[in-house]
């Protein structure tokens, strides 16, 4: 197989994380989500637990913290400084081999590259509200709460750094999948089909 690199952004609770993992499982190819966590850390300066926290949601303050966030002499935040480091590292993954790159605005940050698979992963709401409770051992509404706030900052991020409109735009990706109505295996045979 030549090189490819699959992108999978996802709503929270669709299953995008399982089924981008099963898909590399099932090539025999890199996966790559939060243990690139070090890697950004290194390259920002940051601690791997700032991170984790802030290099794909906006701060949990809204957008606007992104506009009136404090800037170094280069006129650059601490969120640009992530999400430049990010970018590079996303970069560096996708010269070195094939893979599944997990968020991150890993589609848009490879979006001039011809190899790039670029999937969405949406999901019903009842649905992932089950799932969300069921993984995070959570009531009904504090799924409802996190699945909210996650994907609201998914967003924020996303827009913000890509002037392109996260999830609802089919235009950003090759693939927008309905887990909930096509299921995870057969979500996962479509995107292997399309490699």
């Amino acid at each position: 197989m030549t090189k490819r690199i699959i992108t999978i952004s996802r709503e929270f609770g669709s299953g995008g994380r399982f089924i981008g993992e099963e898909v590399a499982k099932k090539l025999g190819i890199a996966y790559y989500d939060k243990n690139i966590i070090n890697e950004i850390a290194e390259k920002s300066g940051l601690s791997p637990e700032y991170i984790q926290e802030n290099a794909e949601l906006s701060p949990k303050k809204g957008l606007f913290a992104y506009a009136f966030a404090g800037r170094d002499v280069t006129g650059k935040s601490v969120e640009d400084l992530v999400y430049e480091a990010q970018r590079k590292v996303i970069l560096e993954l996708a010269e070195k081999e094939s893979c599944v790159i997990i968020g991150r605005n890993a589609d848009y940050i490879l979006k001039d590259r011809d190899d790039v698979l670029n999937v969405f992963i949406h999901g019903d709401t009842p649905e992932k509200i089950q799932r969300i409770t069921r993984l995070y051992n959570v009531e009904e509404q504090k799924a409802v709460k996190m699945m909210v706030d996650i994907d609201k900052r998914r967003m924020a991020n996303y827009n913000f750094y890509t002037n392109q409109k996260w999830g609802g735009k089919a235009d950003n990706y090759t693939l927008c999948l309905n887990s909930s109505q096509l299921g995870y295996d057969r979500c996962e045979k479509i995107i292997m089909e399309c490699i």
